[in-house]
């Protein structure tokens, strides 16, 4: 029987971008330990983004945006110099459909009712926000096309803004959710005591 041994799980004392540069830190760390050369960051007014641009350059990084309209019908939270400050360092922009909200969120707005996948996403939540985000946008990104199923990436998200949260998995796509694996969590924040406020 063979033994893999890592660094111990980083736990963050609070949630939050307070987090970000550590939570990048140590992503980067154990993606070169691992040979990981794929990234998937999510952000949403690009911040987070153009930060892990600067931070992940020569590496294949995805940055996985809110979709469009998410908060604001015609609205894109993507702000352009963010936008402009990502693709100048080479990295990719995806923006598209929630992997957890889309029409089943319609469904809840319209007749009060979850449906299946805001059910998944608060299931993750458990585990905190970052935990849902990484899952979902690692689905996100496999049926856009922009990581394989079969390699390992590492997957960067945050609670609101920045970054506090990392994890090595292997991305599924939305079809196949539950042959996304999860394999190492690097970093996440403790939780604190406190009911989940829908979307």
């Amino acid at each position: 029987m063979s033994e893999i041994t890592m660094r111990g799980v980083v736990y963050f004392d609070r949630q939050g971008k307070e987090n970000t540069e550590r939570t990048l830190e140590i992503a980067k760390a154990r993606a070169d330990e691992l040979g990981i050369e794929t990234i998937l960051v999510a952000t949403t007014t690009g911040r987070t983004g153009a930060r892990a641009a600067e931070f992940f350059k020569g590496y294949n990084l995805v940055v996985v945006t809110h979709s469009t309209g998410f908060r604001e019908p015609n609205e894109q939270e993507l702000r352009e110099e963010n936008r402009a400050a990502i693709e100048r360092a080479g990295a990719k922009i995806l923006t598209c459909q929630h992997a957890f909200g889309g029409v089943g969120r319609a469904v809840r707005k319209k007749l009060g009712t979850y449906e299946l996948e805001e059910i998944i996403a608060y299931t993750l939540r458990v585990l905190g926000e970052g935990m849902k985000v990484v899952c979902e946008i690692a689905l996100m990104a496999a049926d856009a096309g922009l990581v394989r199923t079969d390699e390992e990436v590492v997957a960067i998200a945050g609670t609101g803004r920045g970054a506090d949260t990392a994890v090595a998995l292997v991305p599924a796509n939305a079809q196949t959710f539950f042959d996304m694996r999860i394999l190492e969590i690097l970093c996440k924040p403790r939780l604190q005591k406190r009911p989940l406020k829908p979307l």
